[in-house]
């Protein structure tokens, strides 16, 4: 993270500006140095730094609140470290209404300016971050379909979203649990702010708690850092603990405790500081039976299941199945018409779809990856079944025998790769050819993997 790191270092005080970068460059930051307000607004395009440490007090003037709200009029949100030796409570209320990050104050500790450096780079690369993920769901576009169901849950979405209330949302894997979370987040007060996703099945359990309350330096083997956990990240934004059935115990204790007070304590830290957090949770499982088993605690439940909304799985849903069709392939081939026929909507619609819209998408992509122009329902049937749809040889007539061919041959190797999970010998052996063969083949098709 630091390699590429830019810090712009404002001081009128020459020494402490050189003691600084000497400081951040031996730790791998690139630093610029401005000895006013002015010099650094005048920097601050050319520079373009990922941090701004910033002096309070700079004579004659601007001072360092001033030239924080030239930052954000601007229109600047790079996060700011704000440094003083003489700083009021006024002035630390008033950086914080401007969005300062942290207030050091002098003489500075080089423990202390490291440690708030790095944590306001995470905070930095969490809102990047946030911001990737708000443009793909919004390319994703959540929520397609007009059935009933659907237009149950953009109505229950539409109700829970502008107050501050809980959200569990719950069904199948698949069914669209995090895009349904991103609405509630996008349609509510808080929608300017981070939208930060935990996948609690997916993180060791033993790190849990560090991912989503953070932890101080050396607070266990290989925490050569403080780290900002989730809640702090989302602070005054929403938090989506997506698969939340899956928290260990003590985790469990600890959120609520959260939840209860609004309050969180790092590990190994001796005390607790205050979160403004929404959280939207969600699950596949039945947390009453989780409850009733004793694996789930009931007073966590109860906290979390203030506004139950449940996504249903595809198969209650097949009238949305060709506006989901038209829409995931115009996501995988933008500004082109949907290829799939009558027929094979209805091959699509005859399936079981335990996998739901998740496995919709990943079938489709690979319907347009495998076949033709035209996708039909003997395509869908075969890939359905696992294998590569049928050659298309109507929609090959009028183009070069060369290029049909090599349409074809990739789609042979596209299919067995798939088959083979992967594996190049496994899939030479699937195609009767040698390893060797097979690769020349494939760098020859554009397939090459390396």
């Amino acid at each position: 993270m630091t390699a590429r790191s830019q810090i712009l270092l404002v001081d009128d005080e020459t020494n402490i500006r050189r003691m600084l970068a000497a400081l951040l460059r031996e730790e791998g930051f690139t630093v610029a140095e401005a000895p006013n307000g002015n010099a650094a607004l005048l920097q601050i395009d050319d520079v373009d730094p990922d941090v701004m440490l910033l002096d309070l007090l700079m004579p004659p003037g601007p001072d360092g609140l001033e030239t924080l709200a030239a930052l954000r009029e601007r229109g600047r949100h790079l996060p700011v470290i704000m440094m003083s030796g003489k700083a009021q409570l006024t002035d630390a209320v008033r950086a914080v209404k401007l969005g300062a990050f942290q207030f050091l104050e002098k003489p500075l500790g080089p423990e202390a300016v490291l440690v708030t450096v790095r944590a306001a780079l995470e905070l930095d690369r969490t809102r990047a971050e946030n911001r990737a993920l708000h443009a793909e769901l919004g390319r994703r576009s959540a929520l397609v379909g007009e059935s009933a169901a659907m237009r149950q849950v953009r109505s229950l979405i539409a109700r829970v979203a502008p107050t501050e209330a809980r959200v569990l949302l719950t069904g199948e894997s698949g069914t669209g649990k995090e895009l349904a979370a991103a609405a509630v987040h996008g349609a509510s007060r808080r929608a300017g702010r981070a939208f930060v996703t935990v996948n609690c099945a997916a993180i060791p359990r033993d790190l849990v708690e560090s991912e989503m309350f953070g932890h101080e330096r050396g607070a266990f083997t290989g925490a050569t850092e403080r780290r900002l956990g989730r809640f702090e990240l989302a602070h005054t934004g929403t938090l989506f603990l997506d698969e939340i059935g899956d928290l260990s115990g003590d985790a469990q204790a600890k959120l609520l405790r959260t939840l209860e007070t609004g309050e969180l304590q790092r590990l190994g830290a001796e005390g607790s500081q205050r979160v403004d957090v929404r959280v939207v949770a969600a699950t596949n499982r039945r947390l009453e039976d989780a409850v009733a088993d004793g694996d789930f605690r009931e007073d966590l439940f109860f906290r979390l299941n203030v506004f139950p909304i449940r996504l249903p799985p595809l198969r209650e849903r097949l009238e949305d199945l060709p506006a989901l069709v038209a829409h995931l392939a115009e996501r995988a081939r933008p500004r082109q018409a949907s290829p799939f026929t009558p027929d094979a909507l209805e091959a699509l619609a005859g399936y079981a779809w335990p996998g739901n819209v998740r496995e919709l998408a990943n079938l489709i992509e690979r319907l347009l990856i495998l076949s033709g122009p035209i996708i039909d329902a003997p395509a869908v049937r075969q890939v359905l079944r696992g294998g590569a749809p049928p050659p298309p040889a109507a929609a090959a007539l009028g183009r070069p025998l060369s290029d049909a061919l090599d349409d074809f041959e990739r789609a042979m190797i596209a299919a067995a790769l798939a088959h083979a999970q992967g594996s190049i010998a496994e899939a030479a052996r699937v195609l009767h050819t040698d390893r060797a063969n097979l690769y020349r083949r494939m760098r020859r098709l554009g397939l090459d993997r390396e």
